[in-house]
């Protein structure tokens, strides 16, 4: 598959997370939405950043800011993409596509119990036992959840680099060995 007709499939299925995809259809989108990230980036730099230059005794400070309206839109554009095609690259792997969204899920997790955990423990008696009990108890949670927060991704690059699955899988048949 080359790079024009793995754009033009990813965004000919936008919403469709049923089916298998290649590795080059995911890692030429992939590379698609890069390629027109820094461009969005150039753009808002260009257009909309505003510089502000400050000199006092002898030295220069320049600021450079920018609210990114056109690589907000660039992203918008390319979520759900982006989301179905590494859903069905999951699949492709003969893994639930549910594992793309892994590190955001551990994300919220660890959000979760970050705030009901210490929001539990500052409902004690503030330095009483079960408020430090319920504090060390979040972090001894907290703790292994952001290794794993760490790990996460670098398991789901793997996982998405993965050759496909040969034959049939219960997601559909292998790209590779579908005639079109």
């Amino acid at each position: 598959m080359a790079f024009n007709e793995a754009v033009k499939t990813c965004f000919s299925k936008y919403f469709t997370f049923s089916g298998r995809a290649s590795r080059p259809e995911y890692w030429y989108f992939f590379l698609f939405i890069l390629v027109w990230s820094a461009i969005a980036t150039v753009i808002d730099w260009h257009f909309f950043g505003q510089v502000t230059t400050v000199q006092s005794e002898g030295s220069v400070e320049v600021t450079a800011t920018s609210s990114q309206p056109v690589q907000s839109i660039v992203s918008l554009i390319v979520f759900f993409p982006h989301l179905a095609v590494a859903w069905r690259r999951m699949h492709d792997t003969g893994r639930n596509g549910l594992y793309a969204l892994l590190p955001i899920l551990l994300i919220l997790g660890a959000f979760a119990v970050l705030v009901f955990g210490i929001g539990l423990a500052s409902s004690f008696q503030h330095g009483g036992s079960l408020d430090i009990l319920f504090t060390r108890a979040t972090l001894l949670i907290v703790i292994p959840t952001l290794l794993v927060l760490l790990v996460s991704p670098l398991l789901v690059l793997w996982w998405l680099s993965r050759p496909s699955q040969p034959g049939t899988n219960k997601y559909g048949p292998n790209p590779y060995e579908v005639t079109q």
